[in-house]
């Protein structure tokens, strides 16, 4: 009789613990998620952001933080070209500003490769956001880096395009 009740006892305790734990977070992998430096900026992602804890995502190359989740991190997407979007720098890494949705901002960084995008919902601070990804961000080789208008030129296509 003993062993019916110690299984069932184990059995409630897995149940128990399993209940208490959060679903990991449904993201897509980048087209360059397999990047060998997306795994050396995953491995360095800080436990927290903002008062934010680190969740466990089911992407590679990718991260999250707060629950609900209200920053998510992808690395390997598309490197940005020249652009006319605003661009920061923070802490040593260039950013693209897209604030065109409303409550979130999306930033994506720029002349490094591979590239690294952020979406942060508004409900937290931005820039304590990009701050805190600088030390891991910072692992993916600068390859260019964020003009002024007055260091740019427009060319046929109307594009901004870095002076040489």
């Amino acid at each position: 009789m003993r062993g019916p009740v110690v299984k069932t006892a184990a059995i409630l305790l897995i149940l128990g613990s399993l209940a208490g734990c959060t679903a990991a977070v449904p993201m897509q992998a980048a087209e360059d998620t397999t990047n060998p430096v997306c795994a050396e900026i995953v491995v360095r992602l800080p436990d927290d952001i903002d008062g934010h804890e680190r969740r466990e995502t089911d992407a590679q190359g990718t991260g999250a933080w707060g629950d609900p989740a209200v920053i998510l991190l992808t690395c390997g997407v598309a490197v940005p070209g020249p652009s006319t979007q605003r661009c920061v720098t923070i802490d040593g890494v260039d950013w693209l500003v897209d604030d065109s949705e409303e409550g979130r901002g999306v930033f994506t960084t720029y002349g490094r490769d591979p590239a690294v995008q952020v979406v942060v919902d508004l409900v937290t601070s931005d820039s304590n956001a990009l701050n805190a990804l600088a030390n891991s961000v910072g692992y993916s080789p600068v390859v260019g880096a964020c003009t002024s208008p007055e260091d740019a030129t427009i060319d046929d296509d109307a594009v901004l395009r870095p002076q040489p």
